[in-house]
């Protein structure tokens, strides 16, 4: 018998005391959903600007965020209690059985390095909810040895790596919290929020921005962030427990669409002594995650194989040793495999390779909106979005907060779903090294995304120093502005700056631009000529020497 039967076995009796759950296939997916990860650690207000711009894709009625990668004296714990300990995140729905889920599930099987309750505004309806959020109990605990040893013991656990028995010894208690005073209630009580390392999520009746807000998150640091905003799919949809993002162990998962296939996923999980509670299709996903991740062992491949199977033409593109791997995954997952209109982003502390990721991963058909962006220079950013304009907000937000960010990404693209090549999901992973933190960027097959190295950055707050060898420039375009065809003048205009901007250092360059929006400021006419020929050298691709395009963009943008 190996360990995923043990474990499954294991499960058997807390499974059993799980009561008849209706189930729902009524409600209909259109989320927006937006995450982050960064070299260096940033507050909380860079998820709520994001948030706030997507506003119009919630309905106040379900919001939520996660971060991982905290710094552990904001967090009042040492580095080591952080990078080992669970952070059990109890949301208490009543706040009087705080004391009853302390004396019966926490202080009788946990080490409490510390516990606190997570500090909040005095009035919710201070910022526009109507329905106050949950108070939430935060918990650095480990399991105890003598309790881990009879876990162990009891369930025949004796092969498995100790870590990967207490992994599973958290995730049944929190099985057993939410089991007895979410799924069996009609009035809820309490439910875990989340149980990682290094993590947490807090969700709430409202929208994501308001998450920030209640929960004093504006300064808070980490080094991903991640929200969704609207309300779940498949389940009670106006009640926190339900809202996303949902939690395996060491994850957190948003999600927009939904499941065709909700009651068949529900059947595959149940099967392996997965069962859901909250009776929504997010939740599945996690759960999923966490089955082929914790307990198969499966390497990201494998597992984004089986969330979003190739097929057709592209697995027949793919080598032969991938056909043969991924038809052996789909034989035995297919099933299980979200149907339907659906994106995830993952936000996840591996563990096991000691690194901090950020996941996006769309469905085959491609059926819900997905953007992904990358900036590299002093700090790296990866993003993932539903759209665009929660990758703007972001990067604007950043660079308010630190001149190092830029308001535009230095690389823009979207994912092809199952396809052989991308397959249909990009991974942003942060780990430490010896020069610091590195943010790299790579697709299903472990191809690095690049951008282009050694160019340079506009400082778009530095007075330039205008020198003689500045004057040609001008005189250039005061001869350019002088035709009267002025739609002639632009294309001049353009060209000529496409062709001397290889020799133009970041000051010249600003200087070239300035005068261009100079111009525009004497007549009509030339305002016509400099909107278009600005617009030509905001839009057209061609070669930007040794500065970055998206500096050259942002100088065009404030132009």
């Amino acid at each position: 018998m190996d360990n995923v039967e043990k474990i499954t076995i294991s499960r058997a009796e807390i499974c059993s005391q799980v009561p008849p759950l209706a189930l729902n296939t009524e409600e209909e997916g259109g989320c927006g959903v937006t995450g982050f990860i960064c070299s260096i650690p940033v507050t909380g207000k860079n998820i709520f600007e994001p948030s706030a711009q997507m506003h119009n894709r919630g309905n106040g009625k379900g919001g939520g965020i996660g971060a991982v990668g905290f710094i552990p004296e904001a967090l009042g714990v040492s580095k080591q209690v952080l990078q080992d300990d669970y952070m059990l995140h109890i949301a208490l729905l009543d706040v009087s059985v705080c004391t009853e889920i302390e004396d019966k599930y926490i202080k009788p099987y946990f080490k409490i390095d510390k516990s606190e309750k997570l500090a909040t505004i005095d009035d919710h309806r201070s910022i526009g909810l109507d329905v106050r959020p949950p108070d939430v109990m935060r918990y650095f605990v480990r399991v105890k040895d003598d309790v881990l040893d009879k876990f162990i013991a009891d369930n025949k656990f004796s092969s498995m790596d100790r870590r990967d028995a207490e992994d599973e010894f958290l995730y049944q208690n929190s099985f057993k919290i939410n089991t007895h005073y979410y799924a069996s209630l009609g009035e809820k009580k309490a439910f875990v929020m989340s149980h990682g390392r290094n993590m947490m999520i807090l969700k709430i009746v409202g929208y994501a921005e308001n998450v920030v807000k209640y929960y004093k998150l504006d300064d808070f640091k980490a080094h991903a962030w991640l929200a969704h905003q609207r309300y779940p799919t498949r389940g009670r949809v106006w009640h926190p427990g339900g809202c996303h993002p949902f939690s395996a162990l060491n994850e957190a998962l948003v999600h927009n669409g939904d499941f065709a296939n909700y009651q068949a996923v529900n059947e595959y999980l149940k099967q392996r002594n997965y069962y859901p509670l909250f009776l929504t299709d997010t939740e599945e996903a996690a759960l999923l995650l966490d089955l082929w991740s914790r307990l198969y062992k499966y390497p990201l491949e494998y597992l984004i194989e089986a969330m979003a199977p190739t097929s057709e033409m592209d697995f027949d593109m793919l080598p032969a040793d991938k056909q043969k791997l991924y038809k052996a995954i789909q034989t035995h997952h297919v099933g299980a495999s979200p149907d339907g209109p659906w994106f995830f982003i993952i936000a996840r502390n591996d563990v096991k390779n000691d690194q901090l990721q950020l996941i996006g991963i769309t469905d085959t058909a491609m059926l819900r909106p997905q953007v992904f962006a990358l900036q590299e220079g002093e700090v790296q950013i990866g993003l993932i979005c539903s759209e665009k304009q929660a990758i703007d907000a972001t990067l604007i937000s950043l660079t308010r907060e630190d001149p190092r960010f830029g308001p535009i990404a230095d690389k823009y693209w979207n994912a092809r779903g199952g396809s052989y090549t991308d397959g249909g999901s990009f991974i942003f992973s942060l780990k430490d090294t010896p020069e610091g933190m590195k943010l790299i960027c790579t697709d299903k097959f472990g191809k690095v995304i690049k951008t282009p190295k050694g160019k340079s950055v506009c400082d778009v707050n530095k007075k330039i120093t205008v020198t003689e060898d500045y004057k040609p420039i001008k005189e250039k375009l005061d001869a350019l502005f002088a035709e009267n065809d002025y739609s002639a003048a632009a294309d001049k205009i353009f060209t000529y700056v496409m062709d001397s901007i290889a020799g133009f250092n970041p000051d010249k360059l600003r200087f070239c631009i300035e005068a261009i929006n100079d111009h525009a400021l004497i007549n009509d006419d030339s305002k016509h000529t400099a909107i278009r020929g600005l617009t030509l050298l905001n839009d057209r691709r061609f070669n930007t020497g040794a500065t970055k395009r998206s500096s050259l963009q942002h100088v065009l943008k404030i132009a």
